[in-house]
């Protein structure tokens, strides 16, 4: 036997916005403004991808600072038109920031980025000490 949810209300939004379970900030009312980001590791390297559609390169705010990586960004627009008796403005203001904590293991002076179709990804090479060692044969005495 399942147990099935069923929701038969009028106005089932509403509804949920109302009666919603999480009133004190968890993931029911998580911020749908922050991009998604992908993290990849092989042995050799970090790669960080971060959806941010619509953005300008110049936009974009990347920071390092003792092993923490922070991009952030702020765009703001207004939006004016006159017509024959009346003034409408339209103001814009979208934001984000993420921080992430980087690995000891990475080389911070050799971490690229780039900023293509949307997609901000970081290429971030693991230090020399840190990448795995070759296979040697031991000669038994």
């Amino acid at each position: 036997m399942s147990i099935v949810k069923r929701n038969n209300v009028v106005f089932p939004s509403l509804m949920n916005e109302i009666l919603r379970p999480d009133w004190f900030g968890g993931m029911d009312s998580f911020n749908h403004n922050i991009p998604a980001v992908n993290v990849k590791e092989n042995e050799t390297e970090f790669e960080l991808e971060m959806a941010i559609p619509g953005r300008k390169k110049e936009d974009l705010k990347v920071e390092i600072d003792n092993d923490v990586l922070t991009v952030s960004s702020e765009v703001e627009s207004e939006d004016t038109k006159n017509e024959d008796n009346y003034t409408r403005r339209e103001f814009s203001f979208s934001s984000f920031k993420r921080v992430f904590t980087l690995p000891e293991t990475v080389d911070l002076d050799k971490i690229d980025a780039s900023y293509v179709d949307g997609i901000l990804k970081f290429v971030m090479p693991k230090k020399e000490e840190a990448l795995p060692k070759p296979k040697r044969a031991i000669t038994v005495a």
